[in-house]
């Protein structure tokens, strides 16, 4: 039953129905309510593509839908039914698109026999590696259809694929587990690929369906085998005793009892493997090899299932992928002096819980039905809403890094995360707090994930004064504290303990970890605000890889959030946090007279007052004062400031305390100022004329995007901080969610829709935003958008759910804590929340 205002309900309704009154809806069903001052949209951005929509054209080009479990490895779905970016061993390998394909042939008709995929997308041809020595090896120049299209509903995707010479309509679902608030089943190693065919003659048709791969588990000269499983194949590769992480598997099984497997590729030189296995298909052919006895390895597998179709029947057949490389060589992390631990590498979560592929397997088949049912009651929940497409694309678009390797899950269990992923390799390692901070998805979808990296930062990664490494090990263990902490990371990481104590309702987990944010919170005070002011002024590193000298809206945004936090957690365990309050009530004061220009919050550039000293001696991550550098340093003070500018992150902190449920740090109506500002000045729909020296490729040219940084007013510096004229999408939809959170709905959408038309397929993977690496971390604060509109929040605590909603009427959107998810909204102006999956202790609404 739906949990609606039948519980107690506190209902500001003067202020609901002012917002409610606000001005007109956009069109979907729910009509939003952006504030009375809303500006006009400054273009019809978005308007050229449907949003949350199918893909077609041109706009397949650069699909490549993740699959697989949260620290599990990745293989990707592509717009056109191809499989790449096959991302298997603990790494990620982008650009690899090994010989593997689906194929289907209709017997008794000549020539109808073809890949179960779309035309290859013309970029593969010419410009990826080894196309100017003509692709070999791969299987582009067989025989396809004509047509493709792709619509995805995380975690499914689903390809149609149609030609004229096919008398078959064919669908390709693929999909692996994902179930907010079970983590186990959502990190697994699998993949489903569900293939429809329907047979749309009059004729009976008489068919045979193919699945076959090339053995592209084996490292070099390793050992290789081609493996029986019932009703499949496993691809497996050896490994020499002192590099076991070279060992891997890889299975393909389908449950029919009329499937066929060849164990056994044709052996030989050039392209005959490929070409014999191309024979079979043609020929529609179907049998039974069993492995190589004698002989070298066989190169590869393919698995038969033939079938009939009636007229206007369909059919489906299964394809259950699993993989299995338990052991790595990453090991990441510079150890303590004298430490004397074994030097241990990672280790992927689900070694610890199965043995081998066999196990995989077997667990993938029993559950396969189950675990579909969990998964698609999340999609058909997420999907019922009301909420604009552009919303719910942008949100489920980022999900994907959830499945990328991006994201590792270790034995025992706990999170840990690269900031994104290069081509091959994890980039920046460490759950990087200050990258990690914008990331909303996991705390609300799987909040256990969440807390272990709480405990990771507050624990192992801390030291006894209070220092945090902002960068955790792999494994995770304790750390050399080496650097500067990072300020906007570490106080951030006060607020998200907050968060995680208000959706779990867990005091005593709060008790546990509450000495160490007393002494991570006075380390930040003694580091960058020693003279009690309460703001920072010393010189304090943050997620621009440098250090800012003086006080300025974003960390200070930050300590007040941490501040204000600490007193509210403080007091609930009652303990004394007077200092904590005063502090507050202090840099809340000097903040707004001292760095609110009148229009936004600016830095105020200190260095020759600071107990830091000269900034040539200050440690920083890269770079140094040339003699260039020591004129301008006089003259403009230290490198990589952004003094009077408009900062797209000004008051970040704001947005997290908000977020987080801990309230506003700043006057919302200078905040409200400040975002408005950025968005008039820093949003270009065009970036022609905007110089970018630094990394021009995510937004550049005739795009459009939210620049980080502008000097509407005039100051710019020199060299600003670095990263000033880029566009990262992380802080596009934090500053879109902020933006809604504060009544400006149209501001935020037109933000929203400019960065997704960015990534429309033609030249950027839609479910790939980048940064600093691919399946970028912080593009997850997309997540914070649901909140943006809605105002939901639960409180475990209180056993409150709030909701703010900045829509009109009815509306219903997707909702998930503390292990529930389901539906919440507004009807006929009650407040309700129906559960799909768990249960929340709700005693009260709260309607603001």
């Amino acid at each position: 039953m739906p949990q609606s205002s039948t519980a107690s309900t506190t209902l500001k309704r003067r202020q609901f129905l002012a917002l409610a009154a606000a001005s007109s809806a956009v069109g979907v069903a729910g009509g939003l309510a952006p504030s009375v001052e809303a500006a006009p949209p400054k273009t019809g951005a978005g308007a050229s593509r449907r949003f949350n929509a199918v893909f077609t054209g041109e706009h397949l080009s650069r699909i490549a839908f993740p699959m697989g479990g949260m620290g599990a490895g990745m293989i990707c779905l592509e717009g056109v039914g191809a499989f790449s970016h096959v991302s298997l061993r603990h790494r990620p390998e982008v650009f690899h698109q090994p010989c593997l394909f689906a194929a289907v042939s209709i017997k008794g008709k000549s020539g109808a026999a073809k890949v179960l995929e779309g035309p290859v997308q013309g970029w593969k041809l010419f410009g990826a590696g080894n196309t100017g020595n003509g692709a070999p090896g791969a299987t582009y120049g067989l025989p396809r259809f004509r047509a493709a299209a792709f619509a995805a509903r995380f975690p499914f995707a689903t390809v149609t694929l149609s030609d004229p010479k096919m008398p078959l309509r064919v669908e390709l679902t693929g999909w692996s587990p994902f179930i907010p608030g079970d983590a186990d089943s959502s990190s697994l190693p699998v993949a489903g690929l569900e293939y429809r065919f329907t047979n749309p003659t009059k004729q009976t048709l008489e068919a045979v369906f193919s699945f076959n791969s090339k053995n592209f588990m084996v490292v070099g000269s390793n050992p290789q085998a081609i493996k029986p499983i019932r009703g499949g194949f496993i691809l497996w590769g050896g490994a020499p005793a002192d590099r076991p992480w070279e060992e891997g598997a890889f299975c393909a099984v389908v449950d029919d009892p009329e499937v066929k497997v060849n164990h056994a590729w044709f052996r030989g030189g050039w392209w005959d493997p490929l070409t014999m296995a191309w024979k079979d298909i043609a020929t529609a052919a179907a049998y039974d090899r069993p492995p190589v006895s004698e002989g070298g390895p066989s190169p590869g597998a393919t698995l038969f299932v033939p079938f009939t179709l009636a007229p206007g029947a369909s059919r489906t057949i299964t394809v259950k992928l699993a993989w299995y490389v338990g052991h790595t060589n990453l090991r990441i992390g510079r150890d303590p002096s004298g430490a004397n631990a074994p030097k241990e590498n990672y280790r992927p979560w689900y070694a610890g819980r199965f043995k081998g592929i066999e196990e995989v397997v077997d667990f993938w088949r029993q559950q396969y039905t189950s675990l579909r049912e969990g998964s698609e009651a999340f999609a058909s929940c997420f999907y019922d809403s009301t909420l604009p497409p552009e919303v719910l694309e942008a949100v489920a678009a980022n999900l994907t890094i959830l499945k990328s390797p991006t994201v590792l899950r270790q034995a025992d269990g706990r999170l840990w995360g690269w900031e994104g992923c290069s081509d091959n390799s994890g980039c920046c390692h460490g759950s990087c707090t200050h990258v990690w901070n914008y990331a909303q998805a996991i705390p609300h979808l799987f909040p256990d994930l969440e807390r272990s990296l709480r405990e990771t930062e507050f624990g192992i990664s801390q030291d006894q004064r209070g220092h945090q490494m902002f960068r955790s090990a792999l494994p995770i263990r304790p750390v050399e504290h080496d650097f500067h902490a990072a300020a906007d990371g570490q106080l951030g990481g006060i607020m998200k303990v907050f968060r995680e104590w208000r959706l779990s309702g867990d005091t005593a987990w709060l008790r546990r970890l509450w000495p160490k944010v007393r002494q991570s919170l006075d380390y930040c005070i003694a580091t960058w605000d020693p003279a009690g002011k309460g703001v920072l002024e010393e010189p304090h590193h943050n997620t621009y890889d440098i250090e800012f000298w003086g006080p300025n809206g974003m960390c200070t945004s930050f300590y007040l959030g941490a501040l204000k936090a600490a007193v509210i957690m403080g007091q609930a365990l009652g303990d004394d946090v007077s200092r904590y309050d005063e502090l507050y009530q202090k840099g809340l004061k000097k903040t707004e007279n001292e760095l609110f220009d009148g229009e936004y919050f600016i830095q105020r550039i200190e260095w020759k007052n600071l107990r830091a000293g000269n900034p040539v001696e200050n440690k920083s991550m890269v770079g140094s004062y040339s003699p260039e550098a020591l004129q301008l340093l006089e003259k403009e003070g230290p490198k990589y400031q952004y003094g009077t500018g408009c900062l797209s992150d000004g008051v970040l902190g704001d947005w997290l305390a908000q977020v987080c449920g801990v309230g506003h740090v700043l006057d919302p109506q200078k905040v409200t100022s400040h975002l408005r500002s950025v968005y008039r000045y820093n949003l270009k729909l065009d970036l022609t004329d905007y110089p970018n020296p630094q990394r021009p490729s995510y937004a550049c040219g005739a795009e459009g995007g939210l620049l980080l940084c502008t000097w509407p007013k005039g100051g710019e510096l020199s060299l600003p901080f670095v990263y000033s004229n880029e566009v990262w999408t992380g802080i596009e939809y934090q500053v879109a969610s902020h933006l809604m959170l504060m009544g400006r709905v149209q501001e935020g959408l037109e933000i929203v829709r400019v960065c997704r038309q960015r990534y429309d397929g033609r030249i950027r993977n839609p479910f790939n935003e980048y940064e600093c690496g691919h399946w970028y971390a912080r593009a997850m604060s997309s997540y914070a958008l649901l909140q943006g509109l809605t105002g939901a929040r639960y409180d475990a605590v209180t056993k409150t759910l709030h909701l703010s909603p900045k829509i009109k009427g009815d509306w219903q959107a997707f909702f998930s804590a503390n292990g529930s998810f389901g539906s919440v909204g507004m009807k006929r102006g009650r407040p309700y929340y129906q559960p799909v999956r768990g249960q929340l202790d709700i005693q009260r609404f709260e309607v603001h």
